[in-house]
């Protein structure tokens, strides 16, 4: 039985996420974390995906997007999701899956839900005890969105 079409409608931001396969680390030094981001960029400027807030957790990723073109979030995440595990597995000499099955994503419908996506999504690392002042976590959109720090994602 094929899989339902997902909804994703131009121009409605949405919420996506990847978790690592059993919770198993994805990101494990910085050189991983930076190969995510930068292949991220990429995509989503080829898919047409504008990326409004962002945490890579070593485990999982948290992503506010807004797709402008049909299906692009998908084509985003299948093209990212490829080349990051072959990168991965090539580095740590492993193979088989990395993600846990595909991403999943919902649809933001109103301003209060997507002020308190941002809090979620860029607060996930002190919820998670690995920082006391979200500022401290590189690997999110807090200094961009709350420091004014530039960043071309």
């Amino acid at each position: 039985m094929p899989r339902k079409l997902r909804v994703s409608p131009i121009g409605i931001p949405q919420h996506v996420t990847q978790r690592g396969n059993n919770r198993q680390a994805c990101f494990t030094s910085e050189q991983d974390f930076k190969a995510y981001s930068g292949w991220l960029k990429d995509h989503a400027k080829k898919f047409h995906v504008e990326i409004h807030a962002w945490v890579f957790m070593t485990n999982h990723v948290h992503l506010l997007c807004t797709p402008l073109h049909p299906n692009s979030i998908s084509q985003m995440m299948q093209a990212l999701g490829r080349q990051y595990v072959r990168y991965f597995n090539h580095t740590y000499k492993r193979t088989g899956t990395l993600w846990e099955g595909k991403f999943k994503s919902c649809l933001v419908q109103s301003e209060d839900y997507l002020i308190q996506l941002y809090r979620y999504i860029e607060l996930n690392p002190v919820r998670a005890n690995m920082v006391t002042d979200p500022a401290e976590y590189p690997w999110s959109s807090y200094q961009i969105n709350a420091l004014g720090k530039a960043s071309q994602l």
